[in-house]
């Protein structure tokens, strides 16, 4: 397949680097999503920045699309090939590059791994805050291209927060070194935060300068099951008056009998009821909890609750909410992540209980998510004996009775997970047209011959 491939003998790298078997080309071209088969034509392994540099130019000479790769975790497509397109992997440019102990900055290239980064944190005595479950996978390459966030969103934010520096190389192959870690820097726009959460769209990531943070204290766990979804709110309300929680989860029932039955997992509570709570918070305010949870007890807020007394009871009831997705992929659900202001998260389950129940109420819809910062995670699990494509076409049919509710609550159609192809056509239930249009206008900037990642966000 490689001859096929117009003006490859001018591509400046070893053999090593360029690969175009079948099996990789197919491993390569797709994410997480696996709602539609990868359809590369070659994949590329830089080693550094000037192979990255080298690659644009090459494809913007010859005419060639690129896709970015890093550990493929999406859920949006944003990583697929699906148009012949060649694919960028980033998986020989891990290098730790730099470690300043004083800024407190680690600088890495983009294929270095998100739990790797945590570990070397970890062995400087710091902390690096962003995670979520694919973090042995993913690259921070990627979590950067996505704004990621994960479960501790809620004290320690996205993952922009951190992003120090940036070093990219554009669509038009310039190589462009941007923040250069500083605190305070008032000299115009900040080009940087443009290719955070960009999806490889405008510019490909070759290293990033992270500012790490100090260690939390040890932690704790609560859970606690709620009759009624009008306590969740209130429960989170008195919480955030008195001490900032690490984490505040949520699933409901239906999500737990999926976990139960999926694994070796036990309820910790003497009751069931139709949601559920999971509030991580330092030790050092657990006595503020306890007497918070006597006055939620005292009004009837919720019937059993359960503080964690070690590390490893700490991860079981974790488990609970980290092994919802796992537990939900025999059903191979179709999966939505939106997001919509934390005081209106109540109003919207309510509302959307009702839609689903109207218009799909041969749907099984499980949902869970991260109540501290409005972002739900809406799964419409497959019925046994519907053909696939008849189950994506109707759940087509519901994301727009889905964003329409999303629009009017104000929120997003993609909390964390990115557009890629998988939402582009509802970006304007989120986005307005003149704001669309402007995004347009900077790719045409950054990658003026639309090579990058073609195809996610929007089309042009």
């Amino acid at each position: 397949m490689s001859e096929k491939i117009k003006g490859l003998e001018y591509l400046k790298l070893n053999s090593n680097q360029i690969n175009h078997d079948p099996q990789k080309l197919s491993i390569y071209g797709s994410d997480w999503l696996k709602q539609w088969s990868g359809k590369a034509s070659l994949v590329l392994f830089p080693e550094n920045t000037k192979d990255l540099q080298n690659i644009v130019c090459w494809a913007r000479r010859h005419k060639h699309k690129l896709v970015p790769s890093g550990g493929r975790t999406g859920l949006s497509g944003g990583a697929s090939a699906l148009q012949k397109e060649i694919i960028v992997s980033f998986d020989k440019m891990k290098r730790l590059l730099d470690f300043n102990p004083w800024d407190r900055t680690v600088t890495v290239e983009a294929g270095f791994i998100t739990q790797d980064l945590q570990d070397l944190a970890k062995e400087k005595g710091l902390y690096f805050p962003i995670s979520f479950a694919s973090q042995g996978s993913s690259q921070i390459g990627g979590n950067i291209a996505t704004n990621a966030g994960g479960v501790h969103v809620l004290k320690y934010g996205n993952i922009k927060r951190y992003v120090a520096g940036l070093e990219v190389v554009t669509g038009s192959g310039d190589v462009l070194t941007l923040g250069k870690a500083l605190v305070k820097n008032a000299t115009g726009y900040s080009l940087k935060d443009l290719f955070i959460g960009s999806e490889g769209t405008l510019a490909l990531i070759s290293q990033a300068t992270l500012s790490l943070v100090s260690p939390p204290n040890k932690a704790q766990v609560f859970l606690i099951s709620l009759e009624n979804e009008n306590y969740l709110l209130e429960v989170f309300k008195k919480f955030k008056s008195v001490m900032e929680p690490l984490a505040f989860e949520f699933w409901t029932d239906k999500a737990l009998k999926h976990v139960l039955s999926h694994g070796p997992l036990n309820l910790p509570l003497q009751t069931t009821s139709p949601f559920y709570l999971l509030i991580e918070l330092e030790e050092q305010d657990s006595e503020k909890a306890m007497a918070l949870f006597e006055k939620f007890y005292e009004k009837g807020w919720f019937k059993d609750g359960v503080l964690s007394q070690n590390s490893k009871q700490a991860q079981e009831i974790w488990s609970l909410r980290e092994n919802i997705s796992e537990a939900l992929a025999p059903y191979k659900p179709y999966k939505n992540d939106v997001s919509v202001r934390v005081s209106k998260v109540t109003d919207f389950l309510k509302s959307l209980e009702k839609l689903f129940k109207l218009h799909y109420s041969h749907f099984e819809v499980v949902v869970f998510g991260h109540l501290g910062d409005g972002n739900l995670h809406i799964n419409i699990l497959k019925p046994e004996n519907m053909p696939r494509e008849k189950f994506i076409k109707d759940c087509e049919k519901a994301n727009v009775i889905l964003f329409d509710l999303v629009r009017k609550y104000e929120g997003s159609i993609s909390a964390e997970h990115g557009v890629g192809i998988l939402k582009k056509d509802y970006l304007s239930y989120s986005r307005s047209q003149e704001e669309i249009q402007i995004m347009k206008k900077l790719k045409a900037i950054f990658d003026p011959d639309n090579i990058l990642n073609p195809g996610k966000i929007f089309d042009l």
